[in-house]
Parts: C-alpha cells; structure tokens; sequence
C-alpha cells in the first residue's frame, strides 16, 4: 500500500477497513488501483486522518465512478444536486440499501462527516453476505421464491429524467430507459407524471465475489408500513421479522464518526442505518456513484 497511508485496521469484527494518512496527505493522492483492490475485498473503507470536505468525498469520488445519481429525497448543496445532507432529523435509521426499493440502485454509497454528534449518532451497518448466511432455511426459501414489490404513483417527468440521467426533452427518451430495466412497468399520465411499479429480488449477489447478500429495503417496508411487501400481496409473517430483527440486533457495525471521516460502502452487499443522537449540530454528507472498474 502506498506510504501515504500509515496504518490498515480492521472496522469493528466486519470485513471493513479503516485506512489512515499519517500525515494528512490530500485524499486524492491515494491510488486508486490500490484503493479498488481493498474495496473489493472488504466492502468498507473507513478513511481516516485525511480531513476530508464535502467537496473532496466528490471529487474522491469522481475517481472511481462512471456516473452520479442524483437522489431527489434528500437536500442537496452543490449545483448538481450529487452531494445531499443525509436524512434529516435525530432519529434512528433501520437497515437498508441505498435506493434498493428503486430500479436505480448505486453501487457505492459515499459518506463524509464534518461534523460528528457530541455524543451517538454514528452511522450504522450490516453485512447482507452474513445477514444471508444466517437465516433459516425456511425464511432463505421465501425470499428466493418471492419478489419485493415497490409502487411508485405519478413522478413528475422532470424528477424522473435527473435520476435516470436523460438529457433530451422528449417522453421517448424517458421510455427507452424504463424499456430496457428490469422488473419495472410503468403507464405514463396525461399531467406529465409516470406510475412505476418494480419488481427486485430481496437477495442480490454481490458485485465483486458473487455471494447471495440480503441487502435490500425489506426491513424498512416491514417495520415502517402496513403495505404488501411481495408481488404476490403478502407480508413476511411474525415470525419471520422476529428471526430477521434477531439477526440485524446481532450483527450490528458502527462508524464512530470523527470530523473529516469518509466512508465508501457496497451498496449492494451493506446495509446502513443510523443510531439516534441529539445534537443539531451532527453534519454528515452523501453522494451516490457507479463504479467504473
């Protein structure tokens, strides 16, 4: 590794890393091939001792990725609306991948903190591989016999074609995107809104080994709605949710922030979510990236 870094630990009893600069070097000096092949591996990277700004996790970013996707739910502060605040308020956060309950999912998640709560309020996170892994057979059945469905009711057009990426003006643009992805009907309205429905496993292999990983937003449609989670109009049943919620207590991993902390995670094996705090002062920053490599 290069000597910018002084030290590689590991992050809590994940297969996350903490990386540090011994003297503070500008991130963006590091290698990158050097830095992919650590990603790869691992899943998280804590970086830390770069004293890293909002500014810096996107152009850190930029570095790796091949696009940016803008994420409307979120308060951005750059002109692209690539760098968000994330969710607002003090509360907890129950587990999730990134836009996982969207046909948009990013491969990374990017965090940077420049300012950590006083006390709490680290971001959390659980590995899908091991989530999978222990479940019973009987609930890993259900979930590779039945997909989750998610419903989306009149996008406006405009939001729909920043997210995707489009840049022509015309409808037909918007509906040969929405073509070619799976699992996704839609039916366009006459007030220049669409209504999306996605259909996605709850298990997803992950980008690098290929492992099964429940990285998904199940939990959050489980605990947080009384909707239908699968595409056939049922729910997981108590006693599924009970086993589930056992295992996420059980595998919980903490970013304990520090001023000038980034993190990149795999969105498609970690979930994250984030513990309460209180302290308005808490300032942590995300961008949402495809990876080139």
């Amino acid at each position: 590794m290069n000597d910018m870094i002084g030290k590689i630990e590991p992050l809590g009893t994940s297969t996350g890393k903490i990386l540090y600069s011994s003297h503070c070097q500008n991130i963006l000096d590091l290698s990158v091939e050097e830095t992919i092949e650590i990603f790869k591996s691992s899943g998280v990277i804590l970086f830390r001792g770069f004293e890293v700004t909002s500014k810096q996790m996107k152009d850190f970013s930029e570095k790796f990725s091949g696009k940016h996707i803008i994420d409307f739910t979120k308060v951005s502060i750059d002109s692209d609306k690539f760098v968000n605040f994330v969710d607002g308020g003090m509360d907890g956060l129950i587990p999730h991948c990134e836009n996982s309950c969207f046909p948009f999912r990013p491969d990374i998640i990017w965090f940077c903190c420049t300012v950590p709560a006083e006390q709490e309020g680290e971001t959390l996170f659980w590995d899908g591989i091991r989530v999978w892994e222990e479940l019973s057979q009987e609930s890993k059945q259900l979930f590779l016999s039945k997909q989750l469905k998610f419903s989306y009711k009149n996008v406006p057009v405009n939001i729909l074609k920043g997210i995707i990426g489009s840049d022509g003006n015309n409808i037909d643009d918007i509906k040969q995107i929405l073509d070619s992805l799976d699992g996704v009907s839609y039916q366009l309205n006459d007030d220049q809104t669409v209504s999306i429905e996605y259909t996605c496993s709850s298990v997803v292999k992950n980008k690098y080994n290929h492992q099964n990983a429940f990285a998904n937003h199940f939990w959050v449609y489980q605990k947080k709605t009384e909707e239908a989670i699968f595409d056939d109009g049922s729910r997981a049943s108590d006693e599924v949710a009970d086993e589930i919620e056992r295992i996420f207590d059980k595998l919980t991993e903490k970013i304990p922030w520090q001023a000038g902390d980034l993190v990149m995670m795999d969105n498609s094996r970690f979930l994250h979510g984030r513990g309460a705090f209180n302290d308005k002062r808490r300032q942590v920053f995300t961008t949402l990236s495809n990876l080139k490599f």
